[in-house]
């Protein structure tokens, strides 16, 4: 499937990169974005953390299946790989579990 995500973010299809230096620019810049985009994930998940009324409400094994689920459709839609995507995603729920059980005790 093509994806139009290189072009929109203003980077070089990995198809066109001729070195590795290339590629490394490429990924370097993606990570960058990947961590901005994981911190405002994070403010959400502090969030979630003021809102919820019990701390028996931090983990919803419903909830962490929908997103998973969801992912994998858009992963899949992206050209993403299942088998990087959902152990991704996993990991990353459970660490956002963890700081919201975190953010949650500290209120």
């Amino acid at each position: 499937m093509q994806n139009d995500a290189p072009k929109t973010l203003g980077l070089k299809p990995a198809e066109n990169c001729a070195s590795m230096a290339e590629l490394r620019v490429a990924i370097d810049a993606l990570d960058a974005r990947l961590v901005a985009l994981l911190a405002v994930r994070q403010a959400y998940i502090e969030r979630a953390a003021q809102l919820k009324t019990g701390r028996d409400q931090v983990r919803d094994p419903e909830r962490i299946e929908d997103v998973v689920a969801k992912v994998i459709a858009e992963g899949k839609k992206a050209g993403l790989s299942s088998q990087i995507a959902e152990p991704v995603w996993r990991t990353l729920i459970e660490a956002s579990i963890r700081h919201e059980f975190e953010a949650f005790d500290k209120r």
